[in-house]
């Protein structure tokens, strides 16, 4: 028999705050630390759900909206917005927060996709199902099949075996580039 899970059984949130050596060279907190921690999140998130180890298969855009500065208080939230045979889509958001003055802003969003494994990572494992309550959950569900159709399609569009230039040219009119070939 098949297991469900409501996405908030595997909702995972975390604090931390940002030192001096967390930041890059312009005093700002690195993004690759914060990618880091994302991916930490993502693995607890997705592995509370599956209740296997799992690994990353894949990153969603990350925008960095606002930077994150020293001193600031991050925190994370993971929940799972997506499942389907062993993958899962976890959506992530990184808040930070000023602790002297109480601002806090929203500092990037991204998703990872998940994918359970056995214990020695060479098997998928099945995940359970998702059991949605509110018409948020079913929209973040939808708008992962939609990402998932897009990268796809992506992927079919620019295929390197198959590509041809030439059936492109109008998407770089206006472009800051010359063809040279």
């Amino acid at each position: 028999m098949k297991r469900y899970k409501h996405n908030s059984e595997s909702h995972v949130t975390f604090s931390e705050l940002m030192l001096p050596s967390h930041s890059n060279f312009g005093g700002k907190i690195h993004g690759g630390y914060i990618l880091n921690l994302m991916d930490q999140i993502a693995f607890a998130c997705a592995s509370k759900h599956s209740g296997h180890y799992c690994v990353t298969a894949s990153i969603g855009s990350v925008d960095f909206l606002n930077p994150i500065e020293i001193g600031e208080l991050v925190t994370m939230k993971a929940s799972i917005n997506y499942v389907g045979r062993s993958s899962m889509v976890v959506g992530i958001r990184v808040d930070s927060e000023n602790i002297q003055t109480g601002e806090v802003k929203h500092c990037n969003s991204s998703f990872f996709t998940m994918v359970a494994k056995s214990k020695d990572g060479s098997v998928s494992k099945d995940v359970p199902g998702l059991i949605m309550k509110t018409n948020t959950d079913v929209r973040r569900f939808l708008e992962s099949t939609i990402r998932n159709e897009q990268r796809k399609s992506y992927h079919t569009t620019f295929d390197k075996e198959t590509f041809d230039h030439a059936k492109h040219l109008d998407k770089l009119d206006g472009q800051n580039v010359e063809i040279q070939l």
